[in-house]
């Protein structure tokens, strides 16, 4: 008999701790050869009175078991290729057994699977641990005083609470990732740049539809601007050189009334041109 955990044999050790595996027949694992791999003799699970050895020692099928009375293992459940489930059963009958334990094989590790009793014994010794420690604690607050009786004083609760919260904000502080420096953030944005300028996104397709006939408005007020702009210069003749200009103000019927304070438009005056050779005014005779 091979000694379990502190010298305690595997016979009298609770099972549900315990598991066992076979890494050399892991990695052929499937429903044909699982019983076999369950039936190793290292497998500390597997029980030698059962019917399913002498079946083996026999070379009879597993169809056998029917036939027989006894503890003996069946395949109950199979989702390849991870997951076997093995159930261990006591046959009274053909049509009669009762169920003794399940064994359940992950990844080619033999588990046992608690009992419903061990279930419950778990979950109820859990939660009274829980209630337990509570009560534990709840009581470490309560003070006695003979004049003013029992009270409660959370204030060690009080301090130990805001030390962890202080430790708390300490450790999200150090966590937290540190700003990029000034020159960190300027290269950054001269590479951007430079990035952009050699390669532009290329415009949507929408906006290059309404941005066409935009230029195309203004490229033609510009060739309407330039024409206008432009002055033609014609060679004077000698009469033109020689000629005067005389300017003379338009009669205007308002002009005794004084102008108003808003500025008014300049008065067109009238440009006449005479030629050169002009002949002196008549004189004038006196009467007698």
């Amino acid at each position: 008999m091979l000694p379990g955990r502190l010298g305690v044999p595997l016979s009298q050790e609770n099972k549900l701790w315990l598991s066992w595996h076979d890494s050399t027949w892991i990695p052929i694992l499937n429903p044909t050869n699982i019983m076999d791999y369950f039936s190793q003799k290292s497998n500390i699970f597997y029980d030698r009175t059962c019917n399913n050895e002498n079946v083996r020692m026999q070379r009879l099928g597993l169809d056998q078991l029917t036939n027989m009375t006894g503890i003996e293992y069946i395949l109950l459940h199979v989702a390849e290729p991870i997951l076997y489930v093995i159930r261990k059963q006591h046959r009274h009958s053909p049509t009669e057994v009762t169920p003794l334990a399940d064994y359940y094989i992950i990844a080619g590790v033999v588990y046992q699977a608690p009992d419903l009793a061990n279930v419950f014994n778990s979950r109820i010794l859990s939660a009274v641990t829980h209630l337990q420690s509570a009560f534990e604690e709840a009581s470490s607050y309560s003070r006695y005083h003979p004049n003013k009786g029992y009270s409660w004083d959370f204030s060690a609760n009080k301090a130990l609470s805001d030390k962890s919260k202080a430790a708390s904000k300490k450790d999200a502080s150090s966590n937290k990732e540190e700003p990029g420096s000034l020159f960190q953030r300027q290269r950054v944005d001269m590479l951007l740049g430079e990035l952009l300028r050699k390669f532009p996104p290329p415009m949507p397709p929408q906006f290059q539809q309404q941005q066409q006939p935009q230029q195309a408005g203004a490229a033609g007020a510009q060739n309407q601007t330039g024409t206008s702009n432009q002055v033609k210069t014609e060679p004077q003749s000698q009469d033109q050189q020689n000629s005067t200009i005389k300017q003379e103000p338009i009669d205007n019927p308002s002009s005794n009334n004084p102008a108003p304070a808003e500025t008014s438009p300049a008065p067109v005056m009238d440009i006449k041109t005479e030629p050169s050779e002009m002949k002196p005014p008549p004189e004038k005779k006196m009467k007698i």
